[in-house]
């Protein structure tokens, strides 16, 4: 038997907990709750976990400021987010995607949804890269240690945000659909709506382009989608 996966679970109803730690427990997974933001960075730099699970609005530090002091650990910005909430809008959504998050469950949720979306984020990130390294331009991309290096300094990502770029340089100069784009980099989740891919494509211009209101490399195409090009 390997090591478990742990995910944390950062959640301030007890209720909740219990039943997501229970359901969690039961698919394999080790689970550490927490029922606000403190010691959860300092427990987790100690013993890295597969997951969060962060609850928006917790005592202390809330997910969303969990979430965004996540993205700037070094050893931690790779690990995938899960956001809960009772807030169902789109623009919710959209905020938690744009600091980092790799899925969104709202609240009441179903248990085993849950477990099904925790599952589907791990398959995303277990599923390999292409190994050779990849330069265009002032960009290079190295999947085997999934580093991004712009302008001869390194760009910490997060993974989905990695592999979506990773996927446009490899297909550089051609032109991709939203929802080609969700079906090749995302794969196994139908939860994430075209409009994250947007919001994707934004996190990626601000740390690629000079100037991401004039992107060089990763370019719209009206009514049509997305494509990489190589600067001439």
């Amino acid at each position: 038997m390997g090591v478990k996966p742990c995910i944390f679970v950062v959640e301030d109803d007890p209720d909740i907990s219990r039943l997501v730690r229970h359901h969690l427990e039961a698919e394999g997974f080790a689970v550490r709750l927490y029922s606000g933001g403190t010691n959860v960075l300092s427990d987790a730099e100690r013993q890295r976990p597969a997951v969060f699970i962060l609850d928006i609005m917790v005592p202390g530090r809330d997910g969303l400021e969990l979430c965004r002091l996540v993205r700037q650990t070094p050893g931690l910005a790779s690990v995938p987010v899960i956001f809960l909430t009772a807030k169902s809008s789109e623009a919710d959504r959209i905020l938690g995607l744009e600091l980092g998050a790799d899925d969104y469950i709202v609240k009441p949720f179903s248990p085993r949804e849950l477990v099904a979306r925790v599952k589907a984020v791990l398959r995303r990130f277990e599923r390999p890269l292409p190994p050779s390294p990849v330069s265009v331009g002032e960009i290079q991309i190295d999947p085997s240690a999934m580093t991004l290096v712009v302008r001869g300094a390194t760009v910490p990502t997060t993974a989905t945000e990695f592999r979506l770029l990773d996927y446009f340089v490899r297909h550089s100069g051609r032109v991709f659909t939203r929802d080609h784009l969700l079906d090749s980099v995302w794969r196994d989740t139908s939860y994430v709506t075209p409009r994250s891919v947007d919001v994707y494509v934004r996190r990626i211009r601000e740390k690629i382009e000079p100037d991401p209101e004039n992107p060089r490399y990763l370019k719209t195409v009206r009514g049509a989608g997305y494509r990489f090009e190589s600067p001439k």
